[in-house]
């Protein structure tokens, strides 16, 4: 697969044609390095194990389905995002990838900001610790209480989209007699080379203002005439689960347009741009994500080369990574528990979760892979469908992998890069109840989001 191909591939048909899957692995029981997080390994007696402790007893203790998140993995990664962009930019987690108290804490100790897109996400990172200024708010329709609640905790940046949100930004702020500091989102354009679903710069979708059209330079102008409001700069994301960087190439140029235009228009060298988020992981073998410090240096060459070119000084540059960070450090860890072969077509494995606690297959035909984990197996391949318990025949986890024809009830099997998404977009459909997130590290294992119960369900059910 090419770098500009993402996981959220062409829909495939009922019956796959033949040669349309690859190629079965030549060991079933290998684990690609660049899929799984780096503590993974098989051990001596081939069970799987992630920061020293192996599956099979992460299962017993924590029962399964259960993300297991590899915290030295995670601590890893930011850190290399951070070093990679340095003191001169600024690195934003993207939270809504993943979010819990540990999370915000591993990041506030990792040197790294925090972007969030609601009230609760806000309420977490606050919860946790992480300075308000550190944080930046996103969404394309934050209510009157959200704003509210940004201006009066003193959050670093809010990114305005829309109109509406700079006259209601604007009041709540000059209310609270404070200056907001905001990015202004714009759409430049750029059609990114993933699904149509997390595709974010086209004209025709619902985030930002278009820098065709000339809503992004009325902005900037509605911005600049609100005392109340402090315009630090332009924000511009141009998708998801990206491998090329074309895109961001021609996003920056365009940026860097308007701020030209800015500067001719009104005498204002904007200080700030934000080019979001959106790189690439590897969810298969095929996959090939591009490494932090290669990112940064092209980002750094794109914005130094298009300011030098425009005369103007270089902004400071602010990134967004959320699954580049969380979503190679988890896999979801499910007990399989029937096994229906249908001849001439693929073998059916039902695992004891689904669309529940990983609905991006059925959402966006996103693909991952799969392996046995509770023990090796010498097996032939068996081409199979990973599905879950829920009533419905898109519960799709892993639409074509290989596992080994010995496969049976009760035996474990494991999805890597779930990290992102996964436990963000989870839900109680069929009332399931939401799996823990189990972070290990160094030989210990500690729940930092429980499991629901129950009890849970029927608390907010009020009769």
């Amino acid at each position: 697969m090419s770098r500009s191909a993402h996981p959220a591939g062409p829909r495939h048909g009922d019956v796959l044609p033949e040669g349309h899957y690859q190629a079965p692995p030549s060991d079933l029981n290998a684990l690609d390095p660049k899929v799984w997080s780096r503590t993974v390994a098989r051990g001596e007696d081939g069970v799987v194990t992630v920061g020293g402790l192996d599956v099979k007893a992460l299962a017993a203790e924590y029962g399964t389905p259960a993300y297991v998140l590899d915290e030295d993995d995670f601590r890893t990664r930011a850190r290399a995002w951070r070093d990679a962009f340095g003191a001169g930019a600024d690195v934003y987690y993207a939270g809504k990838a993943f979010l819990s108290k540990a999370i915000v804490r591993w990041l506030h100790e990792e040197g790294l900001n925090l972007d969030v897109c609601s009230q609760g996400e806000l309420a977490v990172a606050l919860a946790a610790g992480m300075p308000a200024e550190r944080i930046a708010l996103h969404g394309n329709n934050k209510s009157a209480d959200e704003l509210e609640q940004a201006v009066k905790v003193g959050v670093g940046h809010i990114v305005v989209d829309s109109y509406q949100e700079i006259d209601r930004l604007a009041a709540i702020a000059a209310g609270q007699g404070v200056r907001q500091p905001v990015l202004i989102r714009i759409t430049v354009g750029v059609e990114a080379h993933t699904h149509e679903f997390i595709a974010t710069a086209h004209e025709d979708q619902k985030f930002g203002l278009s820098l065709s059209g000339g809503a992004a330079a009325e902005a900037v102008r509605q911005v600049l005439a609100r005392p109340s409001l402090e315009l630090r700069g332009i924000h511009s994301h141009i998708g998801s689960q990206i491998f090329d960087m074309a895109g961001f190439e021609v996003a920056a140029r365009r940026v860097v347009g308007l701020l030209s235009e800015v500067r001719d228009e009104h005498g204002v060298e904007l200080p700030e741009i934000d080019l979001g988020g959106g790189l690439g992981i590897a969810y298969t073998s095929e996959d090939d994500p591009r490494e932090p410090a290669e990112i940064a240096a092209a980002l750094a060459e794109i914005v130094r080369r298009e300011c030098a070119a425009a005369d103007l000084r270089a902004p400071r540059l602010s990134v967004e990574p959320g699954r580049a960070i969380v979503g190679p450090t988890a896999f979801t860890l499910y007990e399989v528990g029937t096994v229906k072969p249908l001849e001439g077509l693929r073998t059916y494995v039902s695992v004891d979760g689904g669309m529940s606690d990983n609905i991006r297959t059925a959402l966006y035909d996103a693909e991952y892979s799969v392996a046995l984990v509770s023990r090796v197996s010498d097996a032939e391949p068996m081409l199979v469908r990973v599905v879950g318990k829920h009533c419905e025949s898109g519960d799709i986890v892993v639409r074509d992998a290989f596992l080994p024809a010995d496969l049976a009830p009760g035996d474990l099997v494991a999805v890597p890069a779930t990290g992102a998404y996964c436990r963000s977009m989870a839900s109680n459909y069929n009332h399931a109840l939401k799996p823990p997130v189990v972070a290990v590290r160094d030989g210990a294992a500690r729940v930092i989001v429980r499991r629901e119960t129950e009890e849970d369900l029927l608390r907010l059910d009020i009769g």
